[in-house]
């Protein structure tokens, strides 16, 4: 068999029950509605982290961010313009894993994994580059009138102008962002286009649908949803695009497309949805955390599968390497595993994957194994919580006490991943855990010289998340 090309689609914020296939009646996803009837859906699939950096940092060395030094960054959740922290260069991507074995990389979108030249993704093992370094929020914008924190006040208006970046190079300042989707597409067509003749990697990762909201005016004039469905619709049509151009190159049977995001929803008051699920981006309670996943090979995968076996985007590395011919690194410890056998399978199955650590920064909160959920902490309190999660989606009824020889085994778990990954809330370091990356002298990409304000269109919505 002829190695597949893999696109891989990362969605920003979009929540649990943000598309139609997924329960949403008022966002309108036509294109990921049908590749969920052409392919498989999972339910019960897990980032490794309620926020950006260290969601994105896993899924693409296919380990838990602590394992990699990207539980935190300094006191910070996620990485800012100009931190000195960034992704060990001497970690392991898919990509950097996929060129090995004779593919073209491409990252296009949002990278925010570190922004030094030497954190870039032409440095993790992508060809080329075409993004935002970081979230659409950590440009210059018009000041939000509900801040009335003065250092926060001061640090954000000087922040930099938000950089469009080419491979290693910022060719644009404060990219129009209600066009840069529709530019990113053109960008993925040209790829697609460009490497039919060979195995391919697209990571496209969207901007979508982190705030400050910009879709373009057809969208948003179709929304039934403002702005917030304007910008699912967006990445509902992105999808249709690259479904229709791999059809045309003739690429579409050898084409593997994963569709998911980098965590929940923090949007159910401004139209996001976790759906059923409690919580929200930047929590362990599995609306922080569960996310849509689908995936799509025409005469590979069959259609209209369902699965509800425990899965990851940790597992991305690990399954993309078995399906490639690629290597997960042998000199140091992963966190993937094989997921392909309930990819392919007719029929219910035992996930590869055995348990689910959750954890806020540094600090372990949570277990899941297939059924079960043990909630040890939550953000500065600790708890003794028990869900059953096939019976309680919603993690409503705690059954802590009626169940003492599942809190038993669970709690088990937590001790080996204390030792393994740390828990820096009970002091615990981890065994086997590397250093993220780190410059002296970080500098941003763009500066900000409030001598000449007038060259900066700021953004006109003051929305930050």
């Amino acid at each position: 068999m002829a190695q597949p090309n893999i696109v891989l689609i990362n969605c920003d914020d979009l929540g649990y029950g943000d598309l139609g296939v997924y329960g949403s009646t008022i966002n309108k996803t036509p294109a990921l509605d049908k590749m969920a009837a052409e392919g498989v859906r999972f339910t019960d699939f897990y980032v490794a982290s309620g926020v950006c950096s260290p969601s994105r940092g896993a899924l693409l060395t296919g380990c838990y961010p602590q394992r990699i030094g990207f539980g935190e960054f300094d006191g910070f959740r996620v990485l800012f313009p100009g931190d000195a922290i960034g992704l060990n260069p001497d970690e392991t991507t898919i990509a950097g894993a996929l060129k090995d074995v004779g593919y073209s990389t491409k990252i296009i979108g949002k990278w925010h994994c570190g922004d030094q030249k030497e954190f870039l993704p032409t440095n993790h093992g992508f060809d080329s580059y075409y993004g935002l370094p970081y979230s659409n929020d950590m440009g210059r914008q018009v000041e939000d009138p509900t801040i009335d924190d003065h250092d926060r006040l001061e640090a954000l208006r000087s922040r930099p102008p938000l950089p469009l970046i080419r491979d290693a190079e910022v060719i644009q300042e404060q990219p129009d962002l209600r066009a840069l989707t529709e530019r990113y597409t053109e960008e993925a067509v040209k790829f697609i286009r460009g490497n039919k003749e060979n195995p391919f990697f697209l990571y496209f990762a969207h901007m979508y649908v982190h705030l400050p909201l910009y879709a373009s005016e057809n969208l948003v004039n179709a929304s039934e949803n403002g702005d917030y469905g304007a910008c699912v619709a967006g990445v509902d049509w992105v999808a249709e695009v690259l479904f229709d151009e791999l059809k045309r190159q003739g690429l579409d049977e050898n084409t593997l497309v994963i569709f998911t995001s980098d965590n929940g929803s923090r949007m159910q008051d401004q139209g996001g949805s976790n759906g059923a699920l409690r919580g929200r981006k930047g929590q362990t309670w599995d609306g922080g955390q569960r996310v849509p996943c689908i995936m799509r090979w025409p005469g590979k995968i069959p259609a209209g599968e369902v699965r509800s076996e425990l899965t990851s985007t940790i597992d991305f590395f690990g399954t993309i390497a078995n399906l490639t011919g690629a290597q997960l690194p042998e000199d140091r410890t992963t966190d993937s595993v094989d997921i392909s056998p309930l990819m392919f399978a007719n029929e219910p199955t035992t996930s590869p994957r055995s348990e689910f650590f959750y954890y806020d920064g540094n600090n372990l909160e949570a277990v899941r194994d297939d059924q079960w959920k043990l909630h040890v902490r939550k953000e500065d309190e600790e708890v003794n919580e028990l869900y059953d999660l096939r019976a309680d989606i919603g993690e409503t009824n705690n059954v802590y006490d009626q169940n003492p020889d599942v809190v038993a085994r669970l709690t088990g778990l937590i001790e080996a991943c204390q030792r393994d990954l740390g828990d820096q809330v009970n002091g615990i370091q981890g065994n086997d855990v590397r250093p993220h990356g780190r410059v002296e002298n970080p500098d941003t990409l763009t500066h900000y010289d409030p001598e000449h304000p007038y060259i900066y269109a700021e953004y006109d919505k003051a929305e930050r998340g």
